[in-house]
């Protein structure tokens, strides 16, 4: 008789149950497994930022999203590879998190905005569901410290961005329905400009808000002024209802595209140019430009020029390599996660509505944010551009100083900006901020009043009053 040897019966421990790695320091299971997941994520992270920087993925955001998916994508394949190569604990449900990444950055990189406008739809929800079961898969294939350190944080992080983003479309879409656009959007070149004129007389007033505002941050400023003569307002490239622009909006750029909109949009001139904080610069830089078609000019709290004698770094070239511009781009996606609306929520403003609604609206969205960070990229270069204005004659020139927040180098540059026309006021407005010049309702109408002096002036051919 042939006795059968004793065999232990299998254990409950699914730790037991692992088959053996080699042996030596770290060849623990579970420790093996939790220096692959870490490695993954890290090679995952780093792969998405070789990316960006790659100078075969241009600096948009779709490519830019795209080559992010990818990394990530690698980090998750990396993921399934490893844990079936040297360990007893393969992971091969992280393929999926791999296909979905892949495919979607792909098609972003390959298709750019069209596939982006589908793909913020589809992705949030797709995103969602594979969160959950990515969760699910990871607590029955993986046992290791790594789990709940490492992975489970990551999946949450998933999961929040696409709650986050799904949010977001829909908050934008909303928006687009709650706040049309008013006016036009007109051609000047590779993008659209969105322009609104209300009021009737002349000169006509174009009214230029300050740095990472829109159109409607004149919401009390215009209605004042169209009550005696006409006005346009308009929104820089990227922000309000305006297109994205691929060139570089320094001063210069924005003065060009501001000159065309008005001559495209048929608003004849000479105008009244009124700038608030860096819309001065703009509007200094115009002036210089096309200073026939400029009879009057206000500076709200203007930033201001800077001599181009003092050697600087020069920003890159249009076409050439720009990391910084690259790292734009990579920050202002995250509002598309909703992040950008968290600030909003907190950004409270005292303009009229429907005015003040859509300026938090515009403040949430990846345009306003990326074309903010440009605008002061372009910084240096637009305050050198304006300062190429040395003599603006006899014109008419108000210039309004906020006190408030204003260090003594700040009131001798807005008495420099005086100094430019020999029919020039500078008056400082006591108990103003440099917003409340155009946000609080007072202030703003201290601001409208100095626009319509400028236009008075100009009609009647009477210096200023002192």
């Amino acid at each position: 008789m042939v006795t059968a040897p004793n065999v232990p019966p299998p254990s409950t421990n699914p730790s037991h149950n692992v088959p053996a790695g080699p042996s030596g320091p770290g060849s623990r299971p579970g420790l093996r497994l939790g220096w692959v997941v870490a490695g993954s994520l890290v090679i995952g992270l780093l792969a998405a930022l070789l990316l960006v920087a790659a100078p075969f993925i241009r600096a948009q955001e779709s490519e830019i999203t795209g080559a992010v998916l990818c990394g990530f994508a690698l980090g998750w394949a990396l993921l399934a590879g490893l844990s079936v190569r040297f360990t007893g604990q393969p992971q091969r449900w992280a393929l999926a998190p791999a296909l979905v990444m892949g495919v979607g950055g792909l098609l972003l990189v390959i298709f750019g905005s069209p596939v982006r406008g589908i793909l913020s739809w589809v992705w949030p929800p797709v995103l969602l569901v594979l969160a959950v079961w990515m969760i699910f898969r990871a607590r029955r294939k993986l046992h290791s410290w790594s789990r709940a350190w490492l992975l489970y944080p990551v999946i949450v992080l998933l999961a929040l961005a696409s709650i986050g983003a799904g949010y977001e479309t829909v908050r934008e879409a909303a928006d687009a329905q709650a706040y049309p656009m008013p006016g036009q959007l007109i051609d000047v070149g590779g993008h659209g400009l969105h322009l609104s004129c209300i009021g009737s007389g002349s000169p006509t007033v174009v009214l230029e808000p300050g740095g990472g505002e829109m159109s409607s941050n004149m919401g009390w400023i215009a209605p004042a002024v169209a009550r005696d003569s006409r006005v346009c307002v308009y929104d820089r490239a990227g922000r309000g209802w305006s297109e994205s622009a691929d060139t570089p909006q320094d001063a210069t750029q924005i003065a060009t595209d501001l000159h065309t909109l008005l001559r495209r949009g048929q608003v004849q001139g000479p105008y009244v140019l009124a700038g608030h904080s860096f819309g001065g610069l703009y509007v200094l830089t115009f002036a210089a430009r096309y200073p026939d078609e400029v009879a009057g000019m206000v500076l709200v709290d203007s930033t201001a020029p800077a001599s181009a004698a003092k050697p600087r770094a020069v920003l890159p070239a249009a076409g050439s390599y720009d990391i910084m511009g690259r790292a734009a781009v990579l920050v202002s996606t995250s509002a598309r996660l909703g992040l950008a609306r968290l600030y909003a929520l907190f950004d409270s403003n005292s303009l009229p509505q429907p005015s003040g609604a859509e300026v938090s609206a515009n403040t949430a969205t990846a345009g306003n944010l990326r074309s903010t960070i440009d605008e002061y990229l372009q910084a240096n270069d637009s305050m050198e551009q304006a300062a190429t204005l040395k003599d603006f004659m006899a014109k008419p020139l108000v210039v309004l100083t906020a006190p408030i927040g204003s260090d003594s180098k700040h009131l001798a540059a807005q008495n420099d900006l005086a100094a430019l026309s020999t029919n020039a006021v500078h008056r400082t407005v006591d108990g103003a901020s440099h917003e409340a010049l155009v946000a609080d309702q007072t202030y703003a109408a201290i601001t409208s009043e100095a626009i319509l002096d400028v236009v008075s002036s100009v009609r009647t051919s009477i210096p200023l009053a002192r």
